[in-house]
């Protein structure tokens, strides 16, 4: 399990209902937790399990697979057994494949106010009920309902919150409270107040995440933009960066927000300058050899890698160990203090074996 650190004073979280899930707190007084989605067949078990495995790995601690058809939702028992994650079945069109996911021990499920009939979600709701199954009411703009659509001329920011809420209180009518909310849009300031109008007027816990992102630059500046906005208002209790492709590669890029905000500090923080005419190192190679080795690992340590002694000297120490570069050489400082002179040749050898001296130090505090 992932260690929560405390939040920053200027960033004060907007308290939610706290539900759990397979085991896992959401809302509350619990860290904002990171999950993603299978890009898999659901039906082929083994390629999902391989994929939930190596995004437990990167990091992930939440993981949702699409339900198509009553195949998928019968491999959801197989999935179960071979991984640790709690997990959760999408839904869309047929209320009789939530149904299948929560009989078969789906912790959680997603529905899609836009495309489930009301009188579908109620039955839905009583399965759910039973079984105390957590239910994401999810709210997508490409998905709204027709007439929501014709009210407010388009999937604006208002036409996600009245989706959100007028679901909210039919679940409310069925006395069903084990709720998680989602208002998701690839248009930033839209998502951004719509989330900001339900947090102001729920107190559920809220899925953060811009939807139909794009490739991994695209996904990382919206996800930041939208995300990192909310975030730093005190709103959202589980994000999702959605990144076009293999989902491993949105596990970095979700805990890089929250690193960047000190919400929680998991893995690596390499601080790296954008290089110069001054910088008489190769910089590039250095961080990226750095960052590689480095994949997966979820113990937090801010690691500086500067490319001269403009700035250097300063970064490198602050972090928890840092090179200010030279000419063929540099400087590597630990916890503030210099610690010994490397020839360029070397950097990569020590630092790595001095991050991994540092991080098995820490365990045993």
């Amino acid at each position: 399990m992932l260690t929560p650190v405390e939040h920053l004073s200027f960033i004060k979280r907007r308290k939610t209902k706290a539900i759990q899930l397979g085991g896992l707190s959401i809302g509350g007084d619990a860290p904002v937790i990171v999950q993603s989605m299978t890009s898999t067949d659901t039906r082929d078990v083994r390629a999902t399990v391989r994929q939930i495995k190596a995004l437990e790995k990167a990091g992930c601690e939440l993981i949702r697979v699409a339900v198509p058809d009553r195949e998928a939702a019968e491999a959801i028992p197989a999935i179960l057994k071979k991984i640790n994650l709690p997990l959760i079945a999408d839904i869309h069109f047929d209320y009789r494949l939530a149904l299948d996911a929560i009989r078969h021990g789906a912790a959680g499920i997603r529905i899609n106010p836009g495309n489930i009939p009301r009188d579908k979600i109620g039955v839905i709701i009583r399965a759910a009920k039973e079984r105390k199954t957590v239910i994401r009411i999810g709210v997508n703009s490409g998905s709204l309902q027709k007439d929501l659509l014709k009210k407010y001329g388009g999937a604006s920011a208002e036409a996600l919150a009245e989706s959100a809420l007028q679901t909210v209180r039919y679940f409310e009518d069925q006395n069903f409270d084990l709720i998680k909310l989602s208002l998701k849009s690839s248009d930033v300031p839209a998502m951004i107040e719509a989330y900001r109008a339900v947090s102001a007027r729920t107190d559920y816990p809220l899925h953060l995440g811009v939807t139909e992102a794009g490739s991994l630059v695209n996904a990382a500046v919206k996800s930041a933009a939208g995300i990192g906005t909310l975030l730093y208002e005190g709103i959202g209790d589980t994000i999702r960066v959605s990144v076009t492709g293999n989902p491993v590669s949105e596990i970095p890029v979700a805990y890089g927000i929250l690193r960047a905000l000190n919400i929680r500090k998991i893995g690596p923080d390499i601080i790296s300058c954008p290089t110069c005419g001054r910088c008489e190192i190769d910089l590039l190679k250095l961080s990226t050899k750095i960052e590689k080795a480095l994949t997966g690992q979820k113990d937090y340590l801010k690691i500086a890698l500067m490319g001269c002694v403009v700035n250097g000297p300063g970064e490198a120490a602050d972090a928890d160990i840092g090179l200010a570069g030279g000419k063929g050489q540099g400087m590597i400082f630990k916890k503030g203090k210099l610690w010994k002179k490397v020839a360029e040749k070397d950097f990569v050898n020590v630092l790595l074996r001095e991050i991994n001296v540092m991080i098995e130090e820490r365990k045993k505090v």
